[in-house]
């Protein structure tokens, strides 16, 4: 299956799905990545693994619009399957023919935490100062809002008592390291369904 890595900074999930997929445990390749910044590190780590990468800056092409528009042109230039958000910090408009192709994952249990200006640490921090014990992550199926999409899947972490936002957010990467992946290869084998806000999986 062909995918698209869209990404805003580091790129370590870009990095995680190419190691499985060199490993043989994701049947996926990546052939196309787009960053909404020029210094995004993401960009070296694609020029490392030999992926086409382009930079499509919002600023640079005025409207919302206009910035969707040439990303999904790259995208069904690239003849991908698959559309993955990873860590891109940029709203996107997906059009009719990439509808339930694009994923999106939040570092928190959605619908809790989630929406503009909720991204990064400022999750963590959030969650902390609410005292929730439970945190976690959500894969979902993107649409035109930040973070709302129809559910794929959750993962659940537990929060401790001395955590800060730094370490919080580490216990999340590492299962979302696990649960991108495991939702990427449910898309691949045809085994989600999308019945409205749900997405049952076959």
């Amino acid at each position: 299956m062909r995918i698209a890595v869209l990404l805003s900074g580091n790129g370590m999930t870009l990095q995680n799905l190419h190691d499985l997929s060199v490993a043989g445990k994701l049947p996926v390749q990546i052939v196309l990545v787009v960053a909404n910044k020029p210094d995004a590190f993401g960009l070296e780590r694609a020029k490392k693994i030999n992926v086409p990468a382009h930079v499509i800056s919002r600023k640079d092409a005025g409207s919302l619009e206009e910035f969707s528009r040439r990303i999904f042109e790259k995208c069904r230039a690239a003849k991908v399957d698959l559309v993955v958000l990873g860590g891109f910090l940029t709203l996107v408009q997906v059009p009719d023919d990439f509808l339930g192709r694009v994923m999106n994952i939040h570092p928190a249990l959605i619908p809790a935490f989630c929406g503009k200006g909720f991204y990064g640490h400022h999750v963590h921090e959030a969650v902390l100062e609410a005292g929730v014990k439970v945190t976690g992550c959500t894969v979902h199926f993107a649409d035109n809002q930040y973070d709302h999409g129809p559910i794929i899947l959750q993962r659940p972490v537990q929060v401790q008592e001395d955590d800060t936002p730094k370490t919080l957010a580490a216990r999340v990467f590492a299962e979302e390291c696990r649960a991108y992946p495991e939702a990427i290869r449910l898309f691949a084998e045809g085994r989600l369904k999308i019945d409205g806000r749900r997405v049952c999986v076959l």
